[in-house]
């Protein structure tokens, strides 16, 4: 029960996030981030569902070819065996043997990649859902790049390309620590693909996920303590 994540848990605890920071900052461009995160981790539930159960149309048709395959191995060989009997042409049976060896040798390629082909088909759908979480990984991170902890801490003048500041110390901490938590939660949707699917190209590329969301958090912690040293953040309830 606790040795593997939930995706429903996962999934309840982003529609909490949105809620708090709809109460906190309604009309955020941040909200609809989380919104559209939390949508992201209901089709991950279902998406990594299907990518780690088995394809059985995909088997079946693998099976038929190999099917094929070893059908036409056999009438090859049969063919081979007589022709090398009823002749006395070293250089024909030579030739007959080499162009059986070579369609053995091709015949093993393509049995390895029907054999592969599912996995391939799986990593490539897994990977592509990753390259989603990681696009809203940067897209978090834009929301909090311009929410400066210098001007509660400094004296300093805007000019006039200068984004607005809107928020106290108190609602910079709060906002902070919200995307801190949307980037934490995206990892962990993330980790659902290698979950179900442990192949070591998504596991490595769920881990190097992983590694960018925690950079980007520890700035963002950077910045929260920044604010909290300064003592312009007071506690209240998130």
């Amino acid at each position: 029960m606790y040795r593997t994540l939930d995706a429903e848990k996962i999934v309840a605890t982003l529609d909490q996030l949105e809620l708090r920071i709809r109460e906190r900052f309604p009309g955020a461009g941040l909200v609809q981030v989380c919104s559209e995160l939390a949508l992201v981790a209901r089709q991950t539930q279902e998406r990594s569902r299907q990518i780690g159960g088995p394809q059985f149309g995909l088997r079946v048709g693998v099976a038929t070819l190999l099917v094929a395959v070893t059908g036409l191995l056999v009438y090859v060989g049969i063919r081979v065996s007589a022709s090398t009997r009823t002749t006395d042409d070293l250089a024909g049976t030579i030739q007959g043997i080499d162009a059986a060896v070579n369609l053995f040798v091709l015949t093993g390629v393509v049995l390895f990649f029907l054999f592969s082909l599912e996995e391939r088909l799986k990593r490539r759908r897994a990977l592509k859902a990753l390259h989603e979480l990681r696009s809203i990984i940067h897209v978090i991170d834009m929301h909090q790049l311009t929410k400066d902890p210098s001007t509660e801490v400094a004296v300093s003048r805007a000019t006039t390309s200068s984004p607005k500041r809107t928020l106290d110390a108190f609602q910079l901490v709060r906002y902070l620590d919200y995307c801190s938590e949307m980037l934490s939660l995206t990892a962990k949707v993330a980790v659902l693909y290698a979950q179900s699917f442990p192949d070591p190209v998504v596991t490595e590329a769920v881990n190097d996920l992983e590694r960018t969301a925690g950079s980007l958090s520890q700035k963002i912690w950077q910045k929260i303590s920044i604010l909290e040293h300064s003592g312009g953040a007071r506690a209240e309830p998130c």
